[in-house]
């Protein structure tokens, strides 16, 4: 059985992408879990992969590391998983922004780190993360206007393009940025997938913290308030 190698399910972002989508679409591995922050972290990370970074996917003699590698070696090694859009142009437009996704939004990154405990007030983030907002929700309408329309996701089905931006709902959420309905209508379908429910439910009850994901802004919700103390 493939071994998934994933971070902290609460802050670690790249690690939710490959899991969320092998999940959601059925492909068993198991998992296994390096917090982030820790005295043996790298060197755990770096025992199974050259390239020092989570995810990893491990599959009969292949290690596979970086997000978006992993899912293009999930729609070869299970074509029939659905991991891309069937349909030869909704596919390539799929891609594009999954690539998109991969390479850009620094803005909003830098500002909103993932973070699945708490949600922050809303405010003014700057004009990096309302570009990086407007770009995001563009494509997302657009994709479902085009291609939306045998499912509540981006292409229908739940794909590896809902999958890349799953984080990006997640942000969303956490750091209250408003969103029109139909916007908010396609974050319900992505946070509503049983695969995001598994994955958030364990990343409630970790007791790891990571302090650079942690912002010093103030907190509307704290869903782990009763966390023991830092590990």
């Amino acid at each position: 059985m493939p071994t998934l190698v994933i971070a902290n399910k609460l802050y670690s972002s790249w690690s939710l992408r490959p899991w969320i989508l092998l999940r959601q679409l059925g492909i068993p591995f198991e998992e296994v879990l390096i917090p982030l922050d820790q005295p043996d972290t790298k060197a755990r990370i770096l025992a199974l992969s050259p390239g020092g970074t989570v995810p990893i996917l491990i599959d009969e003699g292949a290690t596979v590391w970086e997000s978006a590698a992993i899912m293009d070696y999930a729609h070869e090694r299970w074509p029939e998983a659905g991991v891309w859009p069937k349909d030869r142009i909704a596919r390539a437009v799929a891609r594009s922004v999954s690539g998109e996704m991969h390479a850009g939004f620094r803005g909003l990154r830098a500002a909103c780190p993932m973070n699945l405990g708490k949600v922050f007030a809303a405010r003014d983030r700057g004009p990096d993360v309302e570009r990086d907002v407007d770009r995001i929700t563009a494509i997302w309408r657009d994709a479902r206007k085009r291609f939306g329309a045998g499912g509540p996701f981006l292409f229908g089905a739940f794909s590896a393009a809902d999958a890349m931006f799953a984080p990006v709902v997640t942000r969303f959420i956490s750091y209250s940025i408003p969103v029109d309905p139909d916007t908010r209508h396609y974050m319900d379908a992505v946070i509503g997938t049983a695969a995001f429910q598994e994955w958030k439910d364990a990343a409630l009850k970790e007791t790891w913290v990571v302090a650079h994901d942690e912002p010093d802004e103030p907190v509307v919700t704290d869903l782990r308030p009763n966390r023991p103390g830092k590990t």
